[in-house]
């Protein structure tokens, strides 16, 4: 079975919101929403690919020291495991515009469980919901 990684960050603003992004329309899960982040290219760094997929998909910009590590989901689908690392960012420079995805929506982390989420992407929520 295929492993794919995948890097997600919970940007997290000033009201201890987190952002979260719902996938586009004809994409594999599109509807759901989403930490942003994306798959890590061959020789590219978890860091490196969300510094990438931030400017890309939400045209902002986040400095590495700014990625802390947090967890990390583990899942297996019916054709590929995903192993998802998920960090949290609280400084970048811009404001979040949905370039790819349908729409944003700044969450409370309490509140996120009311957001239909990729099954990898569930296990993820109550570390946020406990830090924040």
């Amino acid at each position: 079975m295929k492993l794919l990684l995948v890097a997600a960050v919970a940007l997290v603003d000033a009201d201890r919101r987190v952002l979260i992004a719902q996938r586009p329309e004809g994409k594999q899960l599109s509807g759901l929403w989403e930490f942003p982040g994306g798959k890590v290219e061959t020789g590219e760094r978890p860091e490196e690919t969300l510094i990438r997929e931030l400017r890309e998909e939400l045209a902002i910009s986040v400095k590495e020291p700014c990625l802390a590590p947090l967890t990390f989901s583990s899942y297996r689908y019916p054709d590929f495991h995903l192993l998802m690392p998920l960090f949290i960012c609280r400084r970048w420079e811009g404001v979040p515009q949905a370039m790819e995805h349908q729409a944003l929506r700044w969450v409370e982390p309490m509140r996120l469980r009311e957001f239909p989420m990729p099954a990898a992407d569930e296990p993820l929520i109550p570390m946020l919901r406990d830090l924040l």
